[in-house]
């Protein structure tokens, strides 16, 4: 991102907890936030969005070689770790909320907690968060590399990686990133039962975002997650799986830049 700054702040000051944040970009903030995939796959997106508005990218605690403290433990405290985090920031409302897997898993929450009115859009890319009749999550711990692919990308063979080819520091990396994931959404697997209760209290609107392959939470299971918020609209991109960013960016991007014109925020007080 041209123009990016990379700081690590206080998160949690109280409980000696830090997150390292990128930003670029001015106006509106749009907070932007990874799946387990780490914040490599969500780079485009904040990318994109700095072009018009002040684009915030933290690494969640934990991944990418970062320390998570032992009481940071589940997408809740992230949740509202990072709702903690816009307030301290100055970001008071009108912000963005752009999640990707199990980061759109964080925004869902942020929105359900968000009782000062800080969020006034939410977008889910592919997100996990819920159970849906019919529509089991796919289990992501149990594939290995090609299954990885196979299940979550339209055309897997561009996306498959040998881990015979990949570098051992990389490797390790990986494999704490997985670790990480875990603690954070492996018991209960990639759901709160909590959550779909309070999805529908959640005023803002939503844009759920789906590749139309992907084999890690179908189309259908979204169709569903979009029907439990009372302002959301759902949207397919063709040709892409469970991180729709990476193998369509245009159609990505152009789906999203519709929702942020029909949904433009709060105006100013």
């Amino acid at each position: 991102m041209t123009g990016t700054r990379t700081r690590t702040i206080e998160l949690a000051p109280a409980r000696s907890a830090e997150v390292t944040l990128a930003e670029s970009g001015t106006g509106r903030t749009a907070l932007v936030l990874h799946g387990g995939g780490g914040p490599a796959t969500v780079q485009g997106i904040a990318s994109h969005l700095s072009g018009a508005m002040h684009a915030l990218t933290p690494v969640h605690p934990g991944w990418d070689g970062t320390a998570r403290p032992g009481w940071l433990s589940s997408i809740g405290d992230l949740a509202g770790a990072y709702l903690r985090l816009l307030r301290d920031e100055g970001h008071h409302r009108d912000v963005l909320v752009v999640g990707s897997s199990i980061g759109g898993w964080i925004g869902a929450e942020m929105a359900a907690r968000d009782d000062a009115g800080l969020i006034s859009g939410l977008v889910l890319i592919d997100s996990v968060g819920v159970l849906v009749d019919g529509q089991p999550i796919r289990d992501f711990f149990a594939l290995d590399a090609r299954g990885v692919a196979e299940y979550s990308f339209y055309d897997a063979d561009r996306f498959y990686v040998d881990p015979a080819t990949v570098p051992p520091e990389q490797a390790a990396q990986r494999a704490a990133n997985m670790a990480t994931m875990r603690v954070f959404a492996g018991d209960p697997y990639m759901h709160d039962p909590g959550l779909p209760g309070r999805l529908g209290q959640v005023q803002i609107p939503v844009l759920a975002l789906w590749g139309d392959s992907d084999r890690i939470v179908t189309p259908g299971y979204g169709q569903a997650l979009a029907a439990a918020f009372p302002h959301a609209q759902f949207t397919v991109i063709s040709q892409a799986g469970h991180l729709p960013q990476l193998e369509q960016p245009g159609a990505t991007f152009g789906a999203l830049d519709a929702f942020i014109r029909k949904n433009p925020g709060r105006p100013a007080a």
